[in-house]
Formats: C-alpha cells, structure tokens, sequence
C-alpha cells in the first residue's frame, strides 16, 4: 500500500495511492489516525475503500506524507562518515565509537517539506543534500514502543519514505566545533515523500541479514550524483529503531532517518574525497531529484536564502559569583 497527503483546491485530503489516482481514507480518518491503528488495520481499512471517489494524482500536489510526530537521523553508513568527516571537520576518519552503535541526532519536525517543494536555506556557501530512507512508526499490539528488543521494534515499522537531510555544511561545521549539534546546519528543511510505501511491501527486498537491498540514486539537474545500495548500512533498521526506544520510546509516527547513504549520497561526502568543492554546491534553482527502488521519486528545488536578523557574538562576562 502507498499512503499519502495531498491538496486538491483548497482541501487537504489523506489517503490511499491506487494505480494513478488517490482516494481517502473511509470514515475521514486521518495519517496519524491510521499510523496509530498500525499496519493491520491499514490493510483492513484498505479493503474498505471507494475507489469511485478517486482523483487522478495529476490534479493533486502532494504534501509530505506525514507530520512528523520526531524526527531522528542516524549515520548508519560508513562510507558516508569516511567521506563528509574531511569536509565538515577537515580529517577523514571513522572513530571507534561509531562501530559500537548506531548514533543519531534530533532534528525539527516543524521545517518539513514535501514533494516538489523549494527550501529557503540560511546563508550559507556549501549547500548540500542527503539521500536517506526513512522509517515511519506505527503502533504494535501489545507494545508501548519502549526499549524494544530488533524483533520487537520490527513490528513497529509501518513503512518507509524518502528523506532529503538538507544541509548547510559550512554552518553544520562551525557549530560542531562546539561538540554539540547539528542544529542550524540542519533545521532548516527536511524533504519527505512521495509517499509512505508499507513495510510488507518491500519485505522481498529485505537480504538474507535483514538489511534492506533497495538500490537509491541522486541526481542534481539531472546529473547522477550519487548511488548505493541501502544495504550497506551498519545496522539494520529494526536495530535502529531499538537503539531509538532504547531507555526511551518510539511513537506512531515518528521518522527515523538511515542516514546518508554512501557512494555520493551527497556532496559532502565528494568534497571530502576529492579535497576541492567538486561538484559545486547546490545554488539557488537547482533540482534535487532522489529516488529509491519500490518507493518512487522525490524531488525537491533550492529557493533563495532566508533573510535573517544578525547574529550577535557572546559578550565577555566577569564570572561574578555574587551580586553586588
């Protein structure tokens, strides 16, 4: 199943993707709504619909196909950290601790885009992107998405998305340098689409260690950037989502990102390689297009940098301890 947001006129509408067309959900119920139910009562709910009261998907603009409840993004693939690791901290190296578990990082639900939307980046001179497959959580019987076993967080993923990691590599390596983040380098933009693609249906691509072998391209005006399959990642998905409610919770609807695949899955990771900006960074009115195997396509515009107050520096402090 393929399920989807969109807006046609001035409603939005939540649903099914059925061949060509879209068709919402019965009763009126919403993606948080089916996303809470969990994957078996999506596909009951799939056998109830009217699929007379489906549009064609060319007279809808899709929206991002959830609103994130979280958002997480890992860095799951090694490639990836050996490449960007010289461009946004000047070494190229992948440090022991990556190899003891999966690490992530929070980034902001309240910036995300959709299929064929345009960021407005910060002011930044090395605008990148990042190739990703997301999961998105659903609910599992019995379970309330805590510290959960690989097995048992397997059963909470309801399906899966594309996700584009906008990034501003110059900003993201200033505030690094602090040993905190990325924040500002980050939070700006996250694309999500076209759809969320169930998890039963890309179970025939799951390999013979339960990583996922769908092959992920990115192209930039057209250009091949990047591919790789994103079964080259560290870790497993149900692993990621267990390290995610590990001392914690994951909940329907949140989205945990894989991380930037490797082999070009950004321009970062080149830069790094190659010691130069080559390929060039994203400029205003490129086209970012990414797809992965059983999902589709998505694609998202660069727009012009947002305008903001300036920033002010740290004032110098006494280190008073006392009030006068």
């Amino acid at each position: 199943m393929r399920i989807a947001r969109w807006k046609h006129g001035a409603e939005i509408g939540e649903g099914f993707v059925i061949g060509d067309g879209v068709v919402p959900f019965p009763d009126g119920l919403r993606v948080a709504e089916v996303l809470a139910e969990g994957l078996d009562a999506a596909h009951a709910l799939f056998t109830r619909v009217d699929t007379a009261t489906a549009t064609p998907l060319a007279d809808v603009r899709l929206l991002a196909p959830l609103v994130p409840a979280a958002i997480r993004d890992f860095v799951a693939f090694e490639e990836h950290v050996e490449g960007v690791s010289a461009s946004v901290d000047g070494k190229s190296e992948v440090v022991p601790e990556w190899y003891q578990a999966p690490t992530f990082y929070f980034t902001n639900p309240h910036t995300v885009l959709g299929p064929g939307d345009t960021v407005s980046p910060p002011k930044t001179e090395r605008l990148d992107f990042e190739l990703e497959l997301a999961v998105v959580i659903g609910s599992s019987p019995g379970s309330d998405g805590a510290n959960l076993t690989a097995e048992a967080a397997a059963r909470h993923i309801f399906g899966y998305t594309i996700m584009n990691d906008w990034s501003a590599r110059d900003v993201q390596s200033r505030e690094m340098k602090v040993r905190l983040g990325p924040a500002k380098g980050k939070d700006f933009g996250t694309t999500l689409g076209p759809w969320i693609v169930t998890a039963d249906e890309l179970a025939p691509f799951l390999d013979a260690d339960g990583f996922l072998a769908v092959h992920a391209e990115v192209f930039v005006n057209g250009t091949l950037i990047g591919e790789d399959l994103v079964s080259n990642m560290g870790w497993p998905f149900p692993e990621l989502v267990a390290y995610a409610a590990r001392n914690s919770r994951v909940v329907p609807g949140d989205v945990l990102g894989s991380g930037t695949v490797g082999n070009g899955g950004c321009l970062g990771e080149l830069w790094g390689r190659a010691g130069e900006l080559t390929p060039p960074p994203l400029a205003e009115g490129d086209e970012v297009r990414m797809t992965v195997e059983g999902i589709g396509e998505l694609i998202g515009f660069v727009g012009t940098a947002a305008s903001t107050p300036e920033l002010v520096p740290a004032r110098s402090r006494s280190r008073q301890r006392t009030r006068d």
